[in-house]
């Protein structure tokens, strides 16, 4: 911008300056064939510093409607926190594929669910779990696919002495969590907070670990609390701990096929016709490979 200015500023100053030269050589006492080449040359500089200002102006109308078209492309997409990595990188793909710019809020799933009903400028919605995707589409949530899947882990620091738990009946997390707490998201209603009190109460350890859990306002949130290590053990996804180098896996829970770890991915009922090119990208091939290269599990058939 500050350029475009700069030109302008330069061809009407040199306008300016023609003039005043017209000017003087009208009043010097020279001959009237000297005095007439002057005027001469100096109209033809006048006329090409008002071409360069009208090539300026030209440019700039053009530029202010590219740019108001790009502003015009660009969406919007509320998405669960543990999609940040992989979700950025298929954002990535797809700008530069469609010209469609993306801007992502990301946070826990009941919060963004909730900041679409009040009326968030939102055009996808991408939970962690189905409880709020039918929350949001009893809301102003439409046209869902269940895209992704997940599974739960336990965490702790890498320098941890830890190394391998079996989970699975009787396991007792209170005992192994001792003195220290064990992180994950808000159990009331973050969705891996939600998940793992589910699968400790399968397990048997909900009861006793209950006083120990460390609630976390999303999942990356739990994540750093022990990659911090401000706690010494965390329930997370799979693909959180993926993309922590300062935490390691120590035991998975088992899958649950009535409650299984799956992201469905919705237009909102105002979303930009733009959103729809969009959630076709997410179930496309490249998709496909970036989710899976997060861990992800890719749960639809990919378009090409």
């Amino acid at each position: 911008m500050a350029m475009r200015d700069g030109w302008i500023i330069y061809a009407v100053f040199g306008v300016l300056v023609c003039l005043l030269l017209w000017r003087v050589a009208t009043q010097r006492n020279v001959n009237s064939a000297e005095a007439g080449n002057r005027r001469a040359s100096l109209i033809i500089l006048g006329v090409i510093a008002l071409v360069i200002v009208g090539w300026q102006c030209v440019r700039l109308l053009t530029v202010g409607a590219t740019t108001a078209y790009t502003e015009n492309k660009t969406i919007t997409v509320f998405a669960a926190a543990s999609l940040t990595n992989a979700l950025d990188d298929v954002d990535t793909a797809f700008t530069k594929q469609s010209g469609i710019k993306v801007v992502v809020s990301y946070g826990a799933s009941s919060a963004l669910a909730k900041q679409i009903e009040r009326g968030a400028p939102a055009d996808v919605f991408a939970s962690a779990d189905f409880q709020w995707m039918d929350y949001g589409v009893q809301k102003k949530v439409d046209t869902r696919v269940n895209l992704l899947g997940n599974k739960l882990v336990l965490i702790a620091a890498k320098d941890a002495k830890i190394d391998h738990v079996t989970i699975g009946p009787d396991f007792d997390l209170a005992k192994l969590a001792g003195d220290g707490r064990v992180a994950t998201g808000d159990v009331r209603e973050v969705p891996v907070g939600l998940y793992a009190k589910a699968a400790l109460e399968r397990c048997g350890a909900w009861a006793a670990v209950e006083p120990k859990m460390a609630m976390a306002e999303n999942v990356r949130l739990a994540l750093g609390l022990v990659a911090r290590g401000e706690a010494p053990l965390g329930i997370v996804y799979e693909t959180d701990a993926k993309i922590e180098p300062a935490v390691k896996v120590i035991g998975v829970f088992p899958d649950n096929s009535n409650d299984p770890i799956i992201y469905p991915v919705a237009l909102t009922a105002n979303a930009k016709s733009d959103a729809v090119q969009y959630l076709s990208f997410l179930r496309s091939r490249t998709a496909k490979s970036i989710f899976e290269k997060y861990g992800f599990n890719f749960l639809v058939r990919p378009t090409s």
